[in-house]
């Protein structure tokens, strides 16, 4: 009798499996990513990696000094493909005293896949009416069109601030309509974005080399616009350099920096710059920054073969 009783047993946890099964079935796929910040410490400042989203680029049609064929190889030893799934990144500083962010996403300026900045920094533990300045290393679209929200000021309380030779060429009506009729739309985003910070007294533009507050530097480096300014942010021995537009395709342009942009105002002086800076970072090991490197951007170079190798930096949820 105990054999039959063990039996009708199992029996009825076999004739349950299919219900079980039902009520444990997969649940929907979520398909969406994580907010997109990371915050890291740089000596006594605070530094959040702000992700505006992703768009992608055909690069082997947009890189110069170079083939499709080359970049496609160069791709393909990263595990990636052309279109390529491009970041787009700006940067808060915390300095104890001033919030500062280094550019501002799309905004509205480019389709669905941008324009994701704010949001981010509000997920970051920060609202938009506490940033106190803003630095602008170039008045592309990508970077410019988060300063607005619809027909408001996305930064109410905030002082934007630009090189000199920047605004002049981008909020010149002169400009645009000498520019090819392609270009018009950048020169219209950078008016749409710039000039209610300017009418409203906000936009203070700079000239040079120039401390915009202590432990933040703007430094030239033209090439990729008239006015491209990297900004260099230093605290307590350490050293960070935020490079904007220097570089666009990490696993193109570190092994052969001389690969230029067809976005480049000036090809010949952006790859002298590139080249430049990437000697510099990987001599002095200091952090470096870019606004397409892949989120968060943050990272350091080291030389290699006649190139670089890019070393992201290393995730870390204890600072």
């Amino acid at each position: 009798m105990a054999f039959y009783h063990r039996l009708n047993f199992w029996i009825a946890i076999i004739l349950t499996l299919p219900f079980i099964s039902v009520a444990n079935a997969s649940a929907p796929q979520v398909k969406t990513q994580a907010p997109g910040y990371y915050r890291m410490m740089l000596g006594n400042f605070e530094i959040t990696a702000l992700s505006d989203g992703t768009v992608n680029l055909p690069v082997g049609k947009l890189l110069g000094n170079t083939t499709p064929e080359k970049v496609e190889k160069a791709l393909s030893l990263n595990f990636l493909k052309d279109p390529l799934e491009t970041s787009v990144n700006g940067f808060l500083v915390n300095t104890g005293t001033k919030l500062v962010l280094i550019d501002t996403g799309a905004g509205n300026l480019f389709g669905p896949t941008l324009g994701n900045l704010v949001a981010n920094l509000k997920a970051s533990g920060y609202q938009p009416e506490q940033v106190d300045e803003i630095y602008i290393t170039h008045m592309h679209p990508d970077h410019v069109g988060g300063l607005m929200s619809r027909e408001q000021l996305a930064f109410p309380n905030a002082i934007v601030r630009a090189d000199q030779q920047e605004a002049d060429f981008w909020l010149s009506q002169k400009h645009m309509d000498a520019a090819p009729q392609e270009a018009k739309h950048s020169f219209q985003g950078a008016m749409a974005s710039l000039n209610p910070y300017v009418l409203a007294g906000k936009f203070k533009p700079f000239v040079g080399e120039t401390e915009l507050i202590s432990g933040i530097r703007a430094v030239p480096s033209h090439g990729h616009t008239v006015g491209h300014t990297t900004y260099a942010v230093e605290s307590n021995g350490q050293k960070l350099i935020l490079w904007g537009d220097l570089m666009h395709v990490a696993s193109v342009q570190f092994a052969e920096p001389s690969v230029v942009m067809k976005f480049d105002t000036d090809s010949k002086s952006a790859a002298i710059e590139r080249k430049k800076t990437f000697a510099d970072a990987a001599k002095q090991g200091y952090w470096v920054a870019g606004a397409h490197l892949p989120f968060p951007g943050i990272g350091h170079l080291r030389a290699m073969d006649g190139g670089y190798i890019w070393v992201p930096v290393n995730y870390s949820s204890l600072h």
